[in-house]
């Protein structure tokens, strides 16, 4: 069945891995969307409004006008969003069983594990005011690790699950930043060298990364102390 979006989904984003996640995603899809920018290191995650959509003060959100009968949804999480799109416009995400668990393992890997060490590996490396070898050197272990778990899945295979997915697109956006993890994926994980070149030779891959790209390139986390601190420094409230 073919569902037609009528109305454009908003896309609460900001250009991170997270956030291309879903860029990507529409971009595959070809559907409509207006794009409404949180600026992270601004603090725009804190907003009510924003809240409203998404409680645990972290991008990307959608609100889609065009909801479950009719009447507008608001969906909050990365994955929770890609299987909510996969799911109404029938593509990148199967509907026979099978299929359908070989892509959410890889997409829960992805959220679980791929995601969450790499982001640590970001901070402890690049961001953190002190240098911990210890940590550093826990989450650089870690994202080695991970990454040859992915090259070994990716072992005379195209993708991650039996075709292009959801799952996919949900792990793009991190591995590109390889060079930032302290990876050489060339030399020691050529399957996902070879799956990352061909994704990214994908027009909507390409369009999806570059949403957002000048804001992305404004904000220079790594010197920006304020927007560290905004980031880095939250607590519960």
């Amino acid at each position: 069945m073919t569902v037609t979006q009528t109305k454009p989904i908003e896309l609460h984003y900001w250009p991170t891995p997270n956030g291309w996640k879903i860029s990507i995603m529409l971009e595959e899809l070809g559907v409509p969307y207006d794009l409404k920018l949180v600026n992270i290191g601004a603090g725009d995650q804190f907003k009510p409004e924003f809240l409203a959509i998404a409680p645990n003060n972290r991008m990307p959100a959608i609100v889609d006008p065009e909801g479950p009968g009719g009447e507008p949804i608001s969906v909050f999480e990365s994955g929770a969003i890609l299987q909510y799109l996969g799911r109404k416009f029938g593509k990148f995400y199967p509907t026979d069983e099978r299929a359908r668990v070989k892509v959410e393992e890889w997409l829960m890997w992805q959220m679980g594990g791929f995601g969450p060490m790499l982001g640590q590996n970001h901070h402890f490396r690049i961001y953190a005011p002190e240098k911990i070898p210890y940590a550093m050197d826990r989450y650089l272990n870690e994202t080695h690790r991970l990454y040859g778990v992915l090259n070994k899945q990716l072992e005379g295979r195209d993708y991650v699950a039996d075709e292009y997915s959801i799952a996919d697109m949900a792990i793009i956006g991190w591995a590109k930043g390889w060079e930032r993890q302290g990876m050489e994926i060339e030399k020691d994980f050529p399957n996902v060298n070879r799956w990352l070149a061909a994704l990214m030779e994908r027009p909507a891959v390409q369009r999806g990364l570059a949403v957002g790209k000048e804001e992305r390139e404004k904000l220079n986390l790594a010197a920006d102390k304020n927007a560290q601190s905004v980031l880095f420094g939250q607590r519960a409230s």
